[in-house]
């Protein structure tokens, strides 16, 4: 699939590969997540098997709280890889964020990631009750975001004023155009990665949640306002647009941006890229005006 070229020109610098192997996941499990600074107050909390840590801006009482599930695959990455895209609304919008570290995969399978997500929002709420909750994500992040939201509508869970899920993983079944089009050749996200992820997560049931794999999801209806971007050149390009599109057809409310020559995770690996701003800018504006 064709890049954008500044995208392609800082992708040539990083080792890519096809596949993703037990060997390499502890290999990168080892590496830190990049640095980040704030001003924010920060807190630290413990619930049971999961971590969570608030940000609060100082000097004002925040009326929004972000809930934040991190990429990864399912396999990897902690509660502040990617922080930066919350932590820009932090700054900009003056919310709160509460980001939680889940159980990774193989070590947890079936419906643990998505439950640890759901018991982190549900702690969120409790404490942030005032004001509008979001819930977000990227990558494996975005998909748990979809499924813990519809675990909140189903189970009268708390009220989410918006998702916005980015670049989201939100189908096991990892057949799409768009998958097979990424697949055999190195890549940030391939479709060989995805189905270790995937495997990593289900191991061999049939049967699966649509909480875990939110694209089974019979009925979209009556989600909260929706947020999805993708880009044209990554794996998830089709899953992404067909669940924002059976948003609109459930008569509820999705903006959709597929970002021309985006690949997988694009403008979190390179976030001061032109299409990279215009991506964070338009993501941004957007949560700004739900937030009203």
């Amino acid at each position: 699939m064709t890049l954008d070229p500044e995208l392609r020109t800082l992708l040539a610098d990083m080792p890519l590969s096809t596949e993703l192997s037990f060997e390499m996941l502890q290999q990168i499990r080892q590496m830190p997540s990049p640095p980040f600074t704030t001003d924010a107050e920060r807190e630290d909390v413990t619930l049971g098997e999961i971590g969570l840590t608030v940000f609060r801006p100082r000097g004002i009482t925040p009326t929004a709280c972000v809930y934040w599930i991190h990429g990864g695959g399912m396999v990897m990455g902690d509660r502040f890889s990617q922080i930066d895209i919350p932590l820009q609304w932090l700054a900009e919008l003056g919310v709160a964020v509460v980001t939680v570290e889940h159980r990774l995969a193989p070590e947890a399978t079936g419906s643990t990631l998505v439950d640890d997500c759901y018991r982190g929002l549900v702690w969120t709420a409790e404490h942030f009750g005032a004001g509008k909750l979001v819930v977000a994500g990227i990558s494996a992040g975005g998909g748990l975001a979809a499924g813990v939201t519809l675990m909140a509508r189903d189970l009268g869970g708390p009220e989410i004023a918006a998702q916005v899920l980015i670049c989201p993983m939100l189908d096991h079944r990892n057949d799409s155009t768009s998958s097979r089009q990424h697949s055999g050749t190195p890549g940030v996200w391939t479709r060989e990665m995805n189905e270790f992820g995937w495997r990593a997560v289900l191991g061999d049931r049939t049967t699966v949640s649509r909480y875990v794999s939110p694209a089974l999801a019979d009925d979209l209806a009556g989600l909260p306002a929706t947020y999805v971007d993708t880009g044209t050149a990554e794996v998830f390009r089709d899953e992404d647009v067909a669940y924002a599109s059976r948003i609109w057809a459930a008569g509820g409310d999705a903006e959709l941006h597929t970002w021309a020559g985006g690949f997988h995770g694009f403008d979190a690996i390179f976030p001061e890229a032109a299409l990279s701003v215009r991506a964070r800018r338009t993501r941004t504006d957007w949560l700004a005006a739900k937030l009203i």
